[in-house]
């Protein structure tokens, strides 16, 4: 299973923080991050968004419909990396799946598969970590990581 854990790009400050939205250099990030996406994922990909704006700002840079993906309150909300596990079906599932989520839970989710103690679980803003598994393994392989501050 291919998995792909994308922490939104960077956001205006303000409150409510649920709305808050992209700045204009978030977009900027975003869309060099969707753009290297879309060269490398394939087209049965499982898109999963948290509804807050700047998650689902992100996301329409890679599918600018929000038909293409789903809203998924429990990225938002306080949820475990073993309940978003569960949610995608990993390692089970071969679907390969994309996560547009938040900080802490993007970082728990990187450190909780890759088995890393040592990973302090911190992601840069508009970071993209792509992991793999193969079906009947236990391992998970950092396949590559992205950060939009760097494409170019």
């Amino acid at each position: 299973m291919e998995l792909f854990l994308w922490r939104h790009a960077d956001a205006l400050p303000g409150m409510p923080d649920f709305t808050r939205e992209l700045s204009p250099h978030g977009h900027k990030q975003a869309s060099k991050v969707a753009a290297w996406l879309s060269e490398r994922t394939p087209a049965d990909l499982r898109l999963l968004v948290s509804p807050a704006t700047r998650t689902r700002q992100t996301a329409a840079h890679f599918h600018d419909c929000e038909n293409d993906f789903q809203l998924c309150p429990p990225l938002y909300e306080s949820s475990s990396p073993e309940e978003i596990l569960a949610l995608v079906g990993w390692p089970r599932t071969l679907q390969p799946t994309l996560i547009v989520g938040h900080q802490p839970l993007i970082g728990a989710l990187a450190a909780r598969l890759l088995a890393a103690s040592s990973f302090p679980g911190s992601f840069r803003k508009s970071a993209l970590w792509w992991l793999h598994s193969d079906p009947g393994q236990n391992g998970v392989r950092l396949v590559q990581v992205v950060d939009g501050d760097m494409l170019d």
